[in-house]
């Protein structure tokens, strides 16, 4: 027969077993993310941002809690460093944890090591008269007749926008916002759309953008022509993951992830047709797996 210290010591094990697993189990990979954004994310969960939280969420065991909401302007204030419960200030729940891809050192956020590096492009779309074209500085040089008839989205902020200005093409611009607030197209999708419709010719568009753009039409439809990167004029930028800014413990966990799973990463996003540019040296690891 038990003593009563026996049945107390067993019943507290038990308690702290099922302590133990239910904290276990309710511990998730909260991710804040943009229901309509691809190729990054969206609600169906099939943007090269979405495979790689499923990736990270399943090395550690975790499921995967979504916060959506369109990327725009207070997209951090209100999902990222938004607490759980509004009224709570102090929590230290908040609604998300995890936004899975700004650039490397963004201000706004605590970042971690890149990720992947990519490049804005020239985007030009085919058999309109513009094939004879493989580098961005030819359109300087035409001649001002054809000149004229160029068709280039031009966005209200960016590095495209500066190259034009510099190079004397605003005149040939067709303006374009970077923040829409369309909520059923994102700025890649309105793109497209327009190039098909023939509203515009081409574009200078952020590699993964731009592969997306690619991807809703038939291979070799478009011509994708690096911008060059020069001292004045950057084109190439590394992207990584953002926490927030205290949030330090996170940060080296996903850090180990990002160079654990290296190889995992660069194929996923190399499947979704992404201009990618070699990482710095030390953020490339080999995959100890």
């Amino acid at each position: 027969m038990r003593t009563l210290f026996q049945c107390t010591r067993h019943f507290a094990i038990l308690l702290l077993a099922a302590c133990c697993f239910t904290a276990s189990a309710e511990e998730k990979f909260k991710v804040c993310a943009d229901p309509l954004n691809p190729p990054y994310s969206t609600k169906n969960k099939d943007g090269f941002e979405n495979k790689i939280a499923e990736l990270f969420a399943k090395e550690l065991g975790q499921a995967i809690e979504y916060t959506w909401l369109p990327q725009r302007l207070g997209f951090i204030r209100n999902t990222l460093n938004a607490p759980l419960n509004e009224s709570d200030v102090d929590t230290n729940e908040y609604k998300c944890d995890i936004v899975m891809g700004v650039p490397a050192g963004y201000d706004l956020t605590l970042t971690t090591s890149s990720y992947y590096r990519s490049t804005y492009v020239l985007l030009i779309a085919k058999k309109r008269g513009w094939d004879d074209i493989t580098d961005a500085d030819q359109l300087i040089d035409l001649p001002s007749q054809r000149q004229e008839k160029l068709k280039i989205a031009m966005f209200d902020r960016g590095p495209g926008t500066t190259w034009m200005q510099k190079n004397g093409l605003l005149d040939v611009g067709v303006p374009y916002q970077s923040m829409s607030g369309d909520s059923e197209n994102n700025v890649a999708m309105q793109i497209e759309k327009d190039l098909k419709a023939k509203k515009i010719d081409m574009v200078i568009l952020w590699g993964p953008m731009a592969a997306y753009v690619a991807s809703q039409s038939p291979k070799n439809s478009y011509s994708m022509i690096p911008m060059k990167s020069t001292p004045g004029m950057k084109f190439d930028f590394d992207m990584a993951m953002g926490v927030r800014k205290a949030d330090k413990a996170r940060k080296e966990t996903l850090d180990k992830l990002i160079a654990t799973k290296a190889k995992e990463i660069q194929s996923i996003i190399a499947g979704y047709g992404i201009p990618l540019l070699p990482l710095p040296q030390q953020a490339i690891h080999e995959d100890k797996d």
